[in-house]
């Protein structure tokens, strides 16, 4: 197997463009190219475009200037604005560069968001994604040539073994990759002449993201998954990321690099913030979908996550959990029979009719995973809304059931008087006046889960920081 890796090395190696230095790699440029005009289609229809031609005119403009002094200025880059509240930024072999609507709101200036696209320039001149996928080409295919070879390495175990090798060095490897594009978009930021310092700042932004995100999720009863780059390559080393950060000083232009936060300010004003209403908005408690026009209400203290193909209801804990889906209705038939012929569930028991709001439906308890589930469908129009609900506890079911039936029985046609609180939340700049604080902003807020943090956060004074009179924030209507 040895042998097999280093006859794949030695075939394999390609000049690196920032290092010089040769990497092990299986593909070739030209097919480096093909993987970010295949995908890039696929990124836009999972995520969608932000559609404010402004906006990513602006945001092409500020990594146009970065590409420019990096590694590879041969690319044509493609910086793109996603429509995605997820806290997110990432980049496709060949210059596709990406960052969501949802992590823009929350930095502060042009310097910050020219760090995130340098640092993900960095993986791209680097080719840090062509590398990592070689790896585990590489690493499949010698414990292929090695099963060969050494029947013996064949089992179960071996395999498993192998996986978990494999798997924590390509962790390593990705480690690595992180901090080498902290290290090179430092260096990028100093030479296009905005401050290095920026990365530094940026990585602040997250790990506050980060701390909010993970201890929302404890009180939920669920995993915490953060954002892919920048500090995530940094548990206990930040004095390595200071170390590189500060190696871009020697390309700096000036003592004072650029900066912009008014201009970076002005620039993401009315900015959609959270759900759009194409996925619907949350609002506390409240979910509106103003294009299918239905409303619901799940619990108090509950959390949601909305995603593009359904609701998610978590009790505190994680205790109980909700989802709703819809469905087209294809045949004419009853909730119940829609259960039983499209669900394919025919064992429910204390089954009842519905007809809150005047929409018809059916209920019912069923099993799942040797836990019960409540189960429910109910129409609107020619839509199916699927219903389900179960507690982490089966002794705790009984307790959560009538929850459950309380956000069901909530389901109606969205009314007029809803039509405003179904719009879109949007940034907007406010000069602070002696009488703000965040409470009463929070206070006046639709911002759901947590509002007052929100705003900590998104005018980077969290956890603890109040607003200043006379300071420009950013405020959400």
């Amino acid at each position: 197997m040895v042998g097999a890796l280093l006859f794949l090395g030695l075939s394999g190696c390609a000049t690196n463009p920032v290092t010089g230095d040769q990497n092990f790699v299986m593909l070739s440029e030209d097919s480096e190219l093909q993987i970010g005009r295949t995908n890039h289609p696929k990124i836009i229809a999972e995520y969608g475009r932000y559609e404010d031609e402004a906006l990513q005119a602006y945001v092409q403009s500020v990594g146009d200037k970065l590409a420019a002094v990096s590694h590879r200025d041969d690319l044509v880059y493609r910086f793109t604005v996603l429509d995605s509240p997820v806290i997110n930024a990432f980049a496709l072999p060949g210059g596709y560069i990406y960052i969501t609507r949802g992590l823009m709101a929350y930095l502060n200036s042009e310097a910050e968001l020219a760090a995130v696209l340098g640092h993900e320039i960095g993986h791209v001149t680097a080719r840090h994604g062509v590398r990592q996928q070689s790896a585990a080409q590489a690493a499949s295919l010698g414990y292929t040539l090695g099963a060969i070879l050494f029947p013996e390495l064949r089992g179960a175990g071996s395999q498993n073994v192998f996986n978990i090798l494999g798997g924590a060095l390509l962790s390593g490897y990705g480690r690595e990759h992180e901090l080498e594009s902290d290290r090179l978009g430092a260096e990028y930021l100093a030479k296009s002449g905005y401050t290095p310092k920026a990365m530094i700042d940026v990585i602040s932004v997250l790990k506050d993201q980060a701390t909010f995100a993970e201890a929302e999720a404890k009180k939920q009863g669920r995993d915490y998954q953060g954002y892919h780059g920048l500090f995530a390559s940094h548990p206990d080393n930040d004095t390595r990321l200071q170390q590189v950060v500060g190696e871009a000083d020697k390309y700096a232009q000036s003592q004072n690099g650029v900066v912009k936060r008014d201009v970076y300010l002005q620039r993401i004003a009315g900015m959609t913030f959270g759900d759009s209403e194409d996925q619907g908005i949350r609002s506390a408690n409240r979910f509106y979908h103003l294009p299918m026009r239905f409303a619901l209400a799940f619990p108090q203290d509950w959390h949601i996550n909305n995603n593009p193909d359904s609701l998610q209801a978590i009790a505190p804990q994680g205790k109980a959990y909700m989802q709703m889906g819809a469905s087209d209705i294809n045949r004419k038939q009853t909730p119940q029979q829609f259960i039983q012929q499209r669900l394919k569930v025919d064992d429910l028991r204390s089954g009842r009719s519905l007809n809150n709001h005047g929409l018809e439906g059916y209920t019912g308890i069923t099993e799942h995973q040797n836990k019960p589930l409540r189960l429910a469908v109910v129409y609107i129009r020619d839509r199916a809304f699927i219903f389900f609900g179960t507690s982490e506890n089966s002794r705790e079911f009984n307790d959560y059931d009538p929850h459950f039936l309380e956000a069901i029985n909530s389901l109606h046609g969205l009314r007029d008087d809803e039509i405003e609180l179904a719009r879109e939340l949007k940034l907007e700049l406010v000069k602070v006046g002696s009488g703000d604080s965040y409470a009463s902003w929070a206070r006046n807020s639709r911002i759901s889960n947590s509002s007052i943090q929100q705003l900590r956060l998104l005018n980077a004074d969290y956890p603890n920081g109040e607003l200043k009179s006379g300071q420009t924030a950013k405020r959400v209507r």
